[in-house]
């Protein structure tokens, strides 16, 4: 599979990295305009308190009201199980369309009934303004962006592809730091190895945005890299290992890890598009399921 890209096409990319979740959150400013794009927004949790805020949404919006631009797209590059999404707040002080990969509807039945969410919980990805089929094109300002499925982590992730730049998400990490973890509900090994390749199939000099950073051995948070640089030094996937190894070592490595710290508010939040639930008395409430994940 060929895809196509533009790598004349340079748009301007700024990340913003929130300390609380490793997150990286990115405004993207097509070159030829005042238009751009959102990618994977941070809302604020204290999760002891219970209590959201959204400073780190707010610098988001403040950056781009400072320069003047016109928010076409909060993208989502997956359902996220470590932070919570702030995309319905920047929509509404921002306008936008928020878009997800099509496969949130599995992800949507599979967590939806882990939370024993009632009838009226959509299951159809109608939470979202656009549900993104793999190669589908969009629009920012002028500057054409592609949406790649690339399925692994979770069957709705996806990479999106904007000039000489890729956005991630979860796919791929630093070169030091791998890839991300395989096995939540939907996730498989082998499945990510082939999304991987396909990532490292576009041309070396393609810049990479990672959606996270843990500053591995002590080194300073990053979050940009090349194909190139994956397919040189990336410690799961790089100089050519086979499927097999990343099979075997993806496996045994996930049995080790920890559940992330947010994930019970995080999916239940970001499988309805960063929309928080709420109960019969329209009150907003998180839900707890015991031995569900």
């Amino acid at each position: 599979m060929t895809i196509p890209v533009n790598m004349d096409l340079v748009p301007e990319v700024s990340g913003y990295f929130d300390e609380a979740t490793n997150t990286i959150s990115y405004i993207v400013r097509d070159p030829s305009s005042n238009h751009c794009a959102v990618i994977d927004s941070v809302m604020d949790i204290d999760y002891a308190a219970g209590r959201l805020t959204y400073d780190h949404a707010d610098n988001l919006i403040a950056e781009i009201e400072s320069k003047g631009l016109t928010l076409d797209w909060i993208i989502e590059t997956h359902v996220h199980a470590d932070h919570l999404s702030a995309a319905p707040y920047i929509q509404q002080k921002l306008g936008g369309k928020i878009g997800v990969g099509s496969k949130i509807m599995v992800v949507q039945e599979t967590f939806g009934k882990i939370f024993n969410e009632g009838t009226e919980f959509q299951r159809d990805g109608s939470q979202f303004d656009k549900l993104f089929e793999d190669g589908d094109t969009y629009m920012i300002g002028n500057m054409e962006a592609r949406a790649i499925e690339t399925p692994g982590h979770t069957p709705a992730c996806m990479v999106h592809i904007m000039g000489n730049a890729a956005f991630v998400g979860d796919t791929l990490f630093m070169p030091d730091g791998g890839s991300a973890r395989a096995d939540f509900p939907g996730g498989d090994a082998g499945v990510l190895y082939d999304s991987i390749q396909k990532v490292l199939s576009l041309p070396d000099e393609m810049r990479l945005f990672m959606c996270h950073d843990y500053g591995p051995n002590g080194r300073d948070i990053q979050w940009e890299t090349t194909v190139g640089e994956e397919k040189k030094h990336n410690i799961h996937v790089g100089e050519g290992k086979t499927r097999e190894d990343f099979i075997k070592f993806r496996t045994e490595r996930d049995a080790t890890l920890a559940v992330p710290k947010l994930i019970i508010p995080s999916l239940q939040v970001n499988m309805r598009a960063g929309t928080v639930p709420r109960d019969e008395k329209g009150n907003p409430v998180l839900k707890v399921p015991i031995n569900g994940l």
